[in-house]
């Protein structure tokens, strides 16, 4: 039973994977069809991360009264309708209105269910969590890129990714009554910590901002791969929407084989190494060959893989397991903020000064994320020392 409900929860995150990369892959043809500026991209992504804030935040109580499963299958069944949405708008602002029950539904499976493994499994498990959500993300540019070559559009591409979010919908129902019995005292006992209670324990604003650099370089790098290989490097359309794939081909991979290593090293290790891996990556995307720079966005995911499972693991240990499900909220909000600002911050950039500033961009959410990892690491050790 509990091996049949893990493999519940990696399914929910393949959905919850499934629609974040198709806006970058069909935005070089989207916005030619809709008459829309290149920037506009990012309108639609803050929308979609301010959705995912707001219920990113959803008190622990909430997550307590109806159910980690319950949740989670709802908030699927709004991307999947989403999804629906995007696939028959023929005008921008209605994927602008489509974009808030995305964000919503996003934010609920990720608040939930990465608390939920944080606190019930292994390191490991919450590296394959996360590669199931790479799974997602990697399928979707090639359904997209499959639909943009067949002369089919790229509403074709949002309306077959929305039917298998339909099909995953029915699956997580009908999975409900798995989740009967399996929470422990953890749920229980966990307080329903204010955010401005929250940001006083100490380490918890460093996490905040680690969190805000993590997806703001991952997010970013997702969003314009495909834009910095059609303008920079005169890739076409559908030849850098397959390529777009490669950054989260690479965090797919890398998650699968971080599941195998993780629980033998620690967080904190895979974390560090991560982020050193991922800056080597941006520095390959700057060379001039577009083999080299292509083969830069994989190493990038690579490095990407651990970072972001494995500092939602270390929560429950760093803040105490009581804490545990306000705080995984507070850092999705947080992480979510950095998709929110960065992202169209650099469309601008892309729109008034050149798209091939985006390994530049991207390297200094990098540095960020090393020196709040490592602020956390000292003030969670220091904290302890005083507890003794």
């Amino acid at each position: 039973m509990v091996s049949l409900l893990l493999a519940i929860i990696y399914l929910a995150f393949i959905s919850l994977g499934l629609p974040d990369s198709l806006l970058g892959s069909a935005w070089p043809v989207m916005r030619l069809e809709l008459g829309a500026p290149i920037s506009y991209a990012g309108i639609i992504s803050m929308i979609i991360a301010i959705g995912t804030i707001i219920s990113s935040l959803l008190p622990s109580r909430v997550i307590r009264k109806f159910g980690p499963g319950l949740v989670t299958a709802v908030s699927v069944a709004m991307t999947a309708a989403a999804l629906f949405g995007f696939s028959v708008s023929n005008a921008f602002p209605l994927l602008c209105l489509w974009a808030v029950p995305y964000g919503l539904g996003a934010g609920a499976v990720d608040a939930a269910l990465n608390n939920y493994v944080a606190v019930h499994y292994s390191s490991r498990h919450m590296s394959w969590l996360h590669a199931f959500w790479g799974v997602g993300v990697t399928i979707s540019p090639y359904i997209m890129s499959a639909c943009l070559t067949g002369g089919l559009g790229w509403q074709a591409g949002y309306r077959n990714v929305s039917v298998l979010q339909i099909i995953l919908t029915v699956i997580l129902f009908a999975a409900l009554p798995l989740w009967k019995g399996s929470a422990s005292g953890e749920e229980d006992s966990a307080a329903d910590v204010s955010l401005s209670k929250a940001v006083k324990i100490p380490g918890v604003p460093f996490v905040m901002l680690a969190f805000f650099g993590f997806c703001a370089l991952e997010t970013t790098a997702g969003l314009w791969a495909s834009s910095y290989l059609v303008g920079a490097r005169g890739v076409d359309a559908e030849t850098a929407a397959q390529f777009t794939a490669l950054f989260y081909m690479g965090e797919t991979v890398g998650r699968v084989a971080n599941g195998f290593i993780a629980d033998h090293f620690g967080d904190r290790k895979m974390i560090r190494v991560g982020i050193i891996i991922m800056v080597v990556g941006v520095a390959l995307l700057l060379t001039p060959i577009n083999t080299v720079s292509l083969a830069g966005l994989v190493v990038i995911g690579l490095g990407a893989a651990p970072v972001y499972p494995c500092v939602i693991h270390a929560t429950p240990d760093n803040f105490g397991k009581e804490n545990s499900q306000a705080l995984v909220g507070i850092q999705m909000a947080s992480a979510y903020t950095g998709t929110t600002l960065m992202p169209p911050l650099f469309g601008l950039i892309a729109q008034h000064i050149s798209v091939s500033l985006y390994p530049w961009y991207l390297l200094i959410f990098a540095g960020l994320m090393f020196c709040m990892t490592e602020l956390l690491n000292r003030t969670v050790e220091k904290s302890r020392g005083k507890a003794k």
